[in-house]
């Protein structure tokens, strides 16, 4: 809960002394055991937290949600199996799962969300990287568009969108192969582009090295490259670029 919903509690007696007092002694973070978790971040950064799931073991994972769930505080987890969808639904029914995106979201806010973020990806292999990039934006309060499968191999789907694509703030263009398509996007619109190189492609792509390569290289201007497969990323930083725009 944000700060004033906390003392608009304590006022109307929703919230107790003791439980007030309870709450405040984790304000700036939680010590646990294996963790320590950060409930100002919101606060500090403008963003809300976000758990990297990926091995982590099941006993903290779990333990980690209930905090926030017991705060009433929103969360975002990356790269979350099946498997620690389920053990965290069984003791928290709220927490939603995207299985391609691969996240974990536990949501408390309903925030109105502004701006518009475009995701553009080149094929249909990128899915799960832009999957989590539209997750992540929209639980920082952006719009998102997105337009999959758009790549360079067949241009005029892209060019069919174009207009659509210019119209959002910011623009996130997801890759593998040679990783052209911020390239060719970045030569016909006049928005921010952030580029993700992932790893899918045969064997010279190298694990995504040849699209990040051709990325960072790349002749056109205003394109800014993330890690490979990074799709949150990517989109913490548009979500970043989006807020400032809309004020």
């Amino acid at each position: 809960m944000n700060d004033r919903e906390f003392l608009e509690n304590i006022k109307s007696g929703r919230t107790s002394i003791d439980d007030g007092l309870d709450y405040l002694k984790d304000f700036n973070y939680k010590e646990m055991d294996f963790a320590k978790l950060d409930f100002q971040r919101r606060q500090r950064r403008g963003f809300g937290e976000v758990i990297f799931c990926q091995d982590k073991e099941d006993f903290a994972l779990v333990e980690i949600y209930k905090a926030f769930y017991e705060r009433k505080e929103s969360v975002l987890g990356t790269r979350a199996s099946r498997h620690q969808y389920e053990i965290v639904k069984k003791e928290i029914s709220e927490v939603e799962f995207n299985e391609v995106g691969r996240t974990l979201l536990l949501n408390f806010e309903k925030e109105e969300k502004v701006g518009n973020i475009a995701i553009c990806t080149g094929g249909t292999a990128d899915l799960k990287i832009a999957e989590e990039a539209r997750v992540t934006a929209e639980f920082f309060g952006a719009n998102v568009s997105t337009f999959y499968d758009i790549g360079v191999s067949g241009l005029h789907r892209m060019l069919s969108k174009i207009d659509e694509i210019k119209s959002a703030n910011v623009i996130i263009t997801i890759a593998g192969m040679e990783g052209a398509l911020p390239t060719v996007l970045a030569g016909l619109v006049n928005k921010p582009i952030i580029a993700v190189p992932t790893s899918v492609g045969y064997g010279a792509s190298l694990g995504g090295i040849t699209a990040l390569l051709t990325m960072i290289n790349s002749c056109a201007e205003g394109i800014s490259v993330v890690n490979i497969d990074n799709g949150f990323g990517a989109s913490y930083q548009a979500a970043q670029i989006n807020k400032l725009i809309e004020g």
